[in-house]
């Protein structure tokens, strides 16, 4: 029998983090087989690509095993200054904190970082402006 996973680290380095938001996915309306009008949600392709670049650069880091309790999550959005702001100044413009965690968090339970993402129960999530551009990532059994 493996052990119980307790906690997850990791920095993604990338100087480039996807501002396209979960918010982001669009709707039109669809003809279903009885001719009916219905919404039909996709994604752009902004979108859909922001998915797959956070897809990938996540799954090094998959654990062997699913969190399966309670977690914590603790994410870091480091976004590259430009020069132009302090490295750890708190960046105050968009994307918005919560549109972004939606994303990153959908991604991470689609890849099985826990069996459902209702598992996070405490969320402690901030953006910076940093020397060193990414995410980090932090995973705690609570």
């Amino acid at each position: 029998m493996k052990g119980i996973l307790n906690m997850s680290q990791f920095f993604i380095a990338m100087k480039n983090i996807p501002t396209t938001t979960h918010q982001q996915k669009q709707v039109r309306v669809i003809k279903n087989k009885q001719g009916k009008s219905v919404p039909a949600f996709y994604e752009p392709p902004e979108l859909k690509e922001a998915r797959e670049k956070f897809m990938a650069f996540l799954s090094p880091y998959v654990p062997d095993e699913p969190f399966l309790g309670a977690v914590r999550l603790t994410v870091w959005w480091c976004f590259w200054h430009n020069n132009k702001h302090r490295n750890g100044e708190y960046k105050t413009t968009k994307p918005d904190l919560d549109n972004s965690n939606k994303l990153l968090q959908d991604c991470m339970t689609d890849l099985g970082f826990w069996k459902d993402d209702n598992l996070i129960s405490s969320l402690h999530t901030e953006k910076y402006w940093a020397d060193v551009p990414g995410i980090f990532i932090r995973i705690e059994a609570i």
